[in-house]
Protein backbone atom coordinates (compact mmCIF):
# COMPACT_ATOMS: atom_id res chain seq x y z
CA UNK A 1 0.00 0.00 0.00
CA UNK A 2 0.87 3.60 -0.74
CA UNK A 3 2.28 5.59 2.34
CA UNK A 4 0.68 8.74 2.41
CA UNK A 5 0.14 10.72 5.69
CA UNK A 6 -2.29 13.21 4.15
CA UNK A 7 -4.75 10.67 2.37
CA UNK A 8 -8.23 9.72 3.61
CA UNK A 9 -9.36 6.52 5.47
CA UNK A 10 -12.20 5.44 7.10
CA UNK A 11 -11.69 4.10 10.84
CA UNK A 12 -15.18 2.04 11.27
CA UNK A 13 -15.73 0.87 14.89
CA UNK A 14 -18.02 -1.54 15.41
CA UNK A 15 -19.81 -3.52 18.29
CA UNK A 16 -22.56 -4.17 21.01
CA UNK A 17 -24.14 -0.72 22.78
CA UNK A 18 -21.78 0.48 25.47
CA UNK A 19 -18.89 -1.37 23.87
CA UNK A 20 -16.81 1.53 23.97
CA UNK A 21 -17.43 2.90 20.46
CA UNK A 22 -17.91 6.53 21.17
CA UNK A 23 -15.64 6.82 23.69
CA UNK A 24 -13.24 5.97 21.42
CA UNK A 25 -13.54 7.36 18.41
CA UNK A 26 -13.55 11.10 20.07
CA UNK A 27 -10.46 9.62 21.81
CA UNK A 28 -8.76 8.67 18.48
CA UNK A 29 -10.34 12.12 16.94
CA UNK A 30 -8.93 14.33 19.46
CA UNK A 31 -4.94 12.78 18.56
CA UNK A 32 -5.53 13.38 14.69
CA UNK A 33 -6.68 17.27 15.22
CA UNK A 34 -3.97 17.93 17.93
CA UNK A 35 -1.79 17.00 14.99
CA UNK A 36 -3.82 19.26 12.22
CA UNK A 37 -5.48 16.42 10.42
CA UNK A 38 -8.69 16.62 9.22
CA UNK A 39 -11.15 14.50 10.54
CA UNK A 40 -14.78 13.71 11.30
CA UNK A 41 -16.69 12.07 13.63
CA UNK A 42 -19.99 9.98 12.39
CA UNK A 43 -21.23 9.18 15.34
CA UNK A 44 -24.47 6.06 15.61
CA UNK A 45 -26.92 8.34 17.87
CA UNK A 46 -26.15 11.52 16.00
CA UNK A 47 -26.75 10.23 12.78
CA UNK A 48 -29.83 8.58 13.78
CA UNK A 49 -31.06 12.12 14.85
CA UNK A 50 -30.18 14.16 11.65
CA UNK A 51 -29.07 11.77 8.45
CA UNK A 52 -31.55 8.48 9.47
CA UNK A 53 -34.07 10.41 11.39
CA UNK A 54 -37.42 8.62 10.79
CA UNK A 55 -35.49 5.29 10.31
CA UNK A 56 -36.72 2.01 12.29
CA UNK A 57 -34.61 -0.84 13.91
CA UNK A 58 -35.99 -3.51 11.43
CA UNK A 59 -33.05 -5.40 9.45
CA UNK A 60 -33.84 -3.05 5.98
CA UNK A 61 -33.75 -0.06 7.96
CA UNK A 62 -30.73 -1.00 9.83
CA UNK A 63 -28.85 -1.35 6.55
CA UNK A 64 -30.18 2.01 5.19
CA UNK A 65 -28.46 3.42 7.87
CA UNK A 66 -25.46 2.15 7.73
CA UNK A 67 -25.65 3.04 3.90
CA UNK A 68 -25.81 6.42 4.43
CA UNK A 69 -23.33 6.69 6.55
CA UNK A 70 -21.06 4.43 4.40
CA UNK A 71 -21.98 7.46 1.57
CA UNK A 72 -20.80 10.30 3.92
CA UNK A 73 -17.72 8.24 4.76
CA UNK A 74 -16.96 7.88 0.82
CA UNK A 75 -17.31 11.36 -0.09
CA UNK A 76 -15.26 12.93 2.89
CA UNK A 77 -12.09 9.76 2.82
CA UNK A 78 -11.71 10.82 -1.15
CA UNK A 79 -11.42 14.61 -0.18
CA UNK A 80 -8.79 13.33 1.87
CA UNK A 81 -10.61 13.62 5.47
CA UNK A 82 -9.91 10.54 7.98
CA UNK A 83 -14.08 9.73 9.05
CA UNK A 84 -14.60 7.88 12.12
CA UNK A 85 -17.56 5.78 12.18
CA UNK A 86 -18.98 4.80 15.18
CA UNK A 87 -22.28 2.92 15.00
CA UNK A 88 -23.06 -0.84 16.14
CA UNK A 89 -23.37 -2.10 12.17
CA UNK A 90 -24.53 -5.33 13.60
CA UNK A 91 -24.58 -6.93 10.00
CA UNK A 92 -21.69 -8.20 8.57
CA UNK A 93 -23.24 -7.84 4.97
CA UNK A 94 -23.55 -4.48 5.70
CA UNK A 95 -20.55 -4.02 6.74
CA UNK A 96 -18.77 -5.67 3.98
CA UNK A 97 -20.79 -3.45 1.46
CA UNK A 98 -19.47 0.00 3.18
CA UNK A 99 -15.57 -1.77 2.90
CA UNK A 100 -16.28 -2.27 -0.77
CA UNK A 101 -17.94 0.86 -1.18
CA UNK A 102 -15.37 3.06 0.84
CA UNK A 103 -12.03 1.32 -0.45
CA UNK A 104 -9.76 2.91 2.06
CA UNK A 105 -11.39 1.33 5.15
CA UNK A 106 -10.28 -0.06 9.02
CA UNK A 107 -12.62 -2.32 10.90
CA UNK A 108 -11.71 -1.86 14.23
CA UNK A 109 -14.38 -4.11 16.30
CA UNK A 110 -14.91 -2.76 19.68
CA UNK A 111 -15.35 -6.01 21.71
CA UNK A 112 -17.08 -6.10 25.33
CA UNK A 113 -19.02 -9.04 27.19
CA UNK A 114 -22.90 -8.48 26.91
CA UNK A 115 -22.45 -8.38 30.80
CA UNK A 116 -20.09 -5.91 30.83
CA UNK A 117 -22.55 -3.66 28.65
CA UNK A 118 -25.49 -3.95 30.38
CA UNK A 119 -23.90 -3.22 33.40
CA UNK A 120 -22.45 0.24 32.09
CA UNK A 121 -25.90 1.34 30.46
CA UNK A 122 -24.58 4.58 30.05
CA UNK A 123 -27.70 5.53 27.73
CA UNK A 124 -30.38 3.70 29.92
CA UNK A 125 -31.32 1.57 26.67
CA UNK A 126 -30.52 -1.83 28.03
CA UNK A 127 -32.89 -0.78 31.38
CA UNK A 128 -35.56 0.25 28.34
CA UNK A 129 -35.12 -3.24 26.96
CA UNK A 130 -35.66 -4.90 30.25
CA UNK A 131 -39.04 -2.80 30.61
CA UNK A 132 -40.24 -4.10 27.37
CA UNK A 133 -39.96 -0.35 26.00
CA UNK A 134 -37.25 -1.15 23.42
CA UNK A 135 -37.91 -4.10 20.69
CA UNK A 136 -35.23 -5.26 18.50
CA UNK A 137 -32.31 -4.10 20.66
CA UNK A 138 -29.14 -5.75 19.20
CA UNK A 139 -27.35 -8.18 21.26
CA UNK A 140 -30.69 -8.70 22.94
CA UNK A 141 -33.73 -9.71 20.98
CA UNK A 142 -31.55 -8.91 17.73
CA UNK A 143 -28.53 -10.61 16.28
CA UNK A 144 -24.39 -8.97 16.27
CA UNK A 145 -22.82 -10.35 13.40
CA UNK A 146 -19.19 -10.17 14.85
CA UNK A 147 -16.72 -9.15 12.62
CA UNK A 148 -15.00 -12.36 10.80
CA UNK A 149 -11.48 -10.61 9.82
CA UNK A 150 -11.22 -7.21 11.38
CA UNK A 151 -8.04 -5.28 11.10
CA UNK A 152 -8.56 -4.95 14.68
CA UNK A 153 -10.08 -6.22 17.90
CA UNK A 154 -10.05 -3.89 20.71
CA UNK A 155 -11.59 -5.30 24.19
CA UNK A 156 -12.65 -2.59 26.38
CA UNK A 157 -13.42 -4.67 29.49
CA UNK A 158 -9.35 -5.84 29.94
CA UNK A 159 -7.70 -2.34 28.67
CA UNK A 160 -7.82 1.09 29.23
CA UNK A 161 -8.89 4.03 27.03
CA UNK A 162 -4.86 4.74 26.19
CA UNK A 163 -4.06 0.99 25.94
CA UNK A 164 -6.91 1.23 23.13
CA UNK A 165 -5.87 4.61 21.96
CA UNK A 166 -2.53 3.07 21.46
CA UNK A 167 -3.02 -0.22 19.79
CA UNK A 168 -4.93 1.78 17.50
CA UNK A 169 -2.28 3.71 16.42
CA UNK A 170 0.00 1.45 15.95
CA UNK A 171 -2.33 -0.50 13.67
CA UNK A 172 -2.67 2.66 11.14
CA UNK A 173 0.81 3.13 11.59
CA UNK A 174 1.45 -0.31 10.49
CA UNK A 175 -1.27 -0.58 7.69
CA UNK A 176 0.37 2.62 5.98
CA UNK A 177 -2.38 5.41 6.35
CA UNK A 178 -0.72 7.06 9.48
CA UNK A 179 3.38 8.03 9.69
CA UNK A 180 5.17 6.38 12.17
CA UNK A 181 5.63 9.12 15.03
CA UNK A 182 2.02 8.79 15.49
CA UNK A 183 2.62 5.68 17.43
CA UNK A 184 5.32 7.66 19.91
CA UNK A 185 2.57 10.12 20.41
CA UNK A 186 -0.46 7.44 21.27
CA UNK A 187 1.62 5.47 24.05
CA UNK A 188 0.27 5.86 27.50
CA UNK A 189 2.73 7.68 29.99
CA UNK A 190 0.88 5.94 32.50
CA UNK A 191 -2.82 3.92 33.18
CA UNK A 192 -5.44 6.16 33.94
CA UNK A 193 -7.70 3.30 34.22
CA UNK A 194 -10.58 5.70 32.19
CA UNK A 195 -13.02 3.59 31.34
CA UNK A 196 -14.80 3.11 27.98
CA UNK A 197 -18.51 3.10 28.16
CA UNK A 198 -20.19 3.95 25.10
Amino acid sequence: MERNGDSGFTLWFTGLSGAGKSTLARAVEQRLRARGRKVEVLDGDEVRTHLSKGLGFSREDRDTNIKRIAFVCKLLTRNGVICISAAISPYREAREWARREIGRFVEIYVKCPLEVCRARDVKGLYRLVDEGKIKNFTGVDDPYEEPEQPELVIETDRETLEESVARIFARLVELGYLESEFVEEAVPAGRSGESLAS
